[in-house]
């Protein structure tokens, strides 16, 4: 009995990244069992524990990279169950857990309202439950939304059952950004040239990618508008500073995105160049929306030129927005960290953007953060070099870029990794969606804090 108190005990006090990394964990080792079991698996396949710890982890991970064919390797019960992780994965541990007490009427403890909290790096604990429902409310509504959209391309082409199961599996995976699809190993390549599945797909993804507090600023100031207290003019300049950095970011690069990709390609025959001028603006902004955590593709990757493929590894890297689903080192930390750059060389004390100061925290936060990527992007990469010497550089760097930003693209790489090369892109995954910091907040050990006031003699050194 005493060892169930303790074991409780040291549950109780898990802080929050503690809780998120093993909850992830967790899920990750449940829904790999899961897939393992036969009856998960399609007549005449074979399904190894480290493909079904690999499919268990990209699903909850978002990322999208598969080492077996989703459509064909998997039974109907397998793909539920991989439709479920992805909607986990995407909604989070934290909101399914506190939806699952609401749902059952139980009152969520003050601590684990902080904990919602932390998770969602809010600034007050007030009004966590209506957070959580709202959070539902905008994930389900969307993917509603887009499941109709795409129904009207799928029906008539696979039958209603089917046609309308593709249709929820697809619009979950987008809104997700898992990128794992059920029509085959070409993903949406049969539908490079159609606008229904390019602009629903894509719609999706950017609006999964700019974060819920994003969408609820922006619908704040509608409702402001509708009632007359708010110009239409002046919508963007009364919005919350977070939302116009994220909205000018997500803005310049999938527009810069999709320009330079129809720069560098649209006369290239191997990806865009036999395409019709609007088919070649179309799928450059899939590609570049795509990048950024999505993992649907219209153009196999490997085809793309290699000014393309160094602008993918830059927007795969950044990723979405925060509180959202996308993964990355997310938009407003490239923009503070530009922000600190040019504050930097314009001789500037502090960090200025809109009339408004950055907090020293958040610019560290983003130097962590992105130092925290960078470092696991190189060491997996020389590990995946080392376990695969034969494969080729550029497809081992963008497979575990894809990998730690959770994007799920691959040149072709994932179906060919062997034991040792899959064991290192699961754990590039899981690192990429549980977060740098958070995985560094549940691991570091307390050590004893020197007093606010006290510091340390200083001494000069040369930099650059």
């Amino acid at each position: 009995m005493n060892k169930k108190m303790q074991l409780y005990n040291r549950l109780h006090k898990l802080n929050t990244a503690q809780i998120i990394t093993l909850g992830f964990a967790g899920v990750i080792i449940l829904g790999g069992l899961l897939l393992w079991l036969p009856f998960c698996t399609a007549p005449g396949y074979h399904t190894s524990f480290t493909d079904a710890m690999f499919t268990a982890t990209t699903s909850i991970c978002v990322t999208g990279l598969v080492t077996v064919v989703t459509a064909t390797h998997w039974t109907l019960a397998g793909k539920i169950i991989i439709l479920v992780l992805i909607q986990i994965g995407g909604v989070g541990l934290i909101s399914l857990g506190s939806i699952i007490f609401i749902s059952l009427r139980k009152k969520i403890s003050l601590r684990n309202r902080r904990v919602i909290q932390e998770s969602y790096n809010m600034d007050r604990m007030g009004g966590m439950v209506r957070l959580v429902k709202k959070v539902l409310i905008c994930v389900f509504g969307a993917e509603g939304i887009g499941a109709v959209c795409y129904a009207v391309r799928f029906i008539p082409q696979f039958g209603l059952a089917k046609g309308l199961g593709y249709s929820v599996f697809t619009a979950v995976s987008a809104f997700c950004n898992a990128g794992i699809d059920l029509l085959g190993e070409d993903s949406l390549a049969q539908y490079v040239a159609d606008p229904i599945v390019n602009f629903t797909s894509v719609g999706l993804i950017i609006m999964s990618g700019l974060g819920f507090v994003v969408w609820w600023d922006i619908w704040d100031k509608i409702k402001r508008v509708i009632r007359g207290k708010l110009p239409v003019g002046r919508i963007f300049k009364n919005l919350r500073l977070h939302s116009k950095i994220v909205l000018m970011m997500t803005l310049i690069l999938v527009v810069g995105g999709t320009v330079l990709i129809f720069l560098f390609d649209h006369g290239n025959p191997e990806s865009i160049g036999t395409y019709s001028p609007g088919t070649k603006w179309m799928a450059s902004l899939f590609q570049s929306v795509t990048t950024r955590t999505a993992g649907f593709f219209t153009v196999s990757q490997e085809r793309f030129s290699n000014a393309t493929y160094m602008l993918c590894l830059v927007l795969m890297l950044i990723g979405g927005s925060p509180m959202g689903t996308a993964g990355g080192i997310k938009t407003t930390t490239v923009a503070v960290l530009l922000l600190s750059l040019k504050s930097n060389l314009q001789g500037k004390r502090d960090v200025e953007v809109h009339h408004r100061r950055i907090r020293d925290s958040y610019i560290r936060s983003a130097i962590v953060v992105t130092g925290m990527v960078l470092t696991v992007l190189i060491l997996m990469s020389m590990l995946l070099c080392a376990a695969m010497p034969e494969a080729p550089i550029e497809d081992v760097v963008y497979e575990i870029t894809s990998a730690v930003a959770t994007v799920g693209l691959s040149r072709g790489l994932t179906p060919c990794l062997n034991t040792a090369g899959k064991w290192i892109v699961i754990l590039t995954m899981y690192l990429g969606r549980i977060g740098p910091l958070t995985l560094g907040t549940a691991v570091t050990v307390r050590v004893q804090k020197m007093p606010a006031d006290s510091h340390l003699a200083e001494e000069d050194i040369m930099i650059g």
